[in-house]
């Protein structure tokens, strides 16, 4: 398995970028501009919800089983081990992929099902998904680009102090609203 967690952020946006395309080609085939931004920002918003819970809850996890620490410390203990490994900064596919496709039954079942609003599925995914994009590039370049102002210098300090000061906290990678809210 630790084959898997290996992967150049070159490959998430060749994947993940045409994905977007497509989603954002059926939206505009079959929904208002509205509801197409709208859809987008609520994503978007999603996003960083489900970072900020994944981060927390899931990557850091403390399994009582030697298989199951074995398995989270690959697939994200590994990178706080040794945070400047340039293959451990991204998602891996293996786990993005079953991932975005949870969330989209989660957002079908939302939005189609509960609040009869299937126009938004498709939208709201795709805001999803530029903010997973932006997620795992901004981690990427936050251990090792050179952020030296604005947003993106914040951003790069947030998460440094998450790995070398409070790894028990500020979980948030592309955006620190939900360490500010809880």
């Amino acid at each position: 398995l630790e084959f898997f967690t290996h992967i150049s952020p070159i490959t998430i946006i060749v994947i993940w970028v045409p994905v977007i395309l497509l989603l954002l080609a059926s939206a505009i085939t079959s929904a208002p501009a509205g509801i197409i931004l709208g859809g987008i920002v609520v994503g978007l918003l999603a996003w960083t919800l489900a970072e900020y819970f994944l981060h927390r809850f899931l990557f850091h996890y403390e399994p009582k089983t030697p298989r199951m620490q074995r398995i989270f410390f690959m697939f994200h203990g590994v990178h706080h081990y040794q945070p400047q490994d340039k293959t451990r900064l991204v998602m891996p596919l293996p786990v993005s992929v079953p991932l975005a496709l949870v969330f989209y039954g989660l957002f079908y079942l939302v939005f189609a099902s509960l609040l009869k609003a299937p126009d938004w599925v498709i939208p709201v995914m795709a805001g999803f998904i530029i903010g997973y994009l932006f997620y795992d590039l901004t981690h990427y370049a936050t251990h090792h680009m050179p952020m030296r102002s604005g947003v993106f210098k914040y951003l790069k300090r947030h998460h440094m102090a998450h790995h070398y000061k409070e790894p028990e906290a500020l979980f948030g990678v592309s955006s620190p609203l939900w360490d500010i809210v809880f």
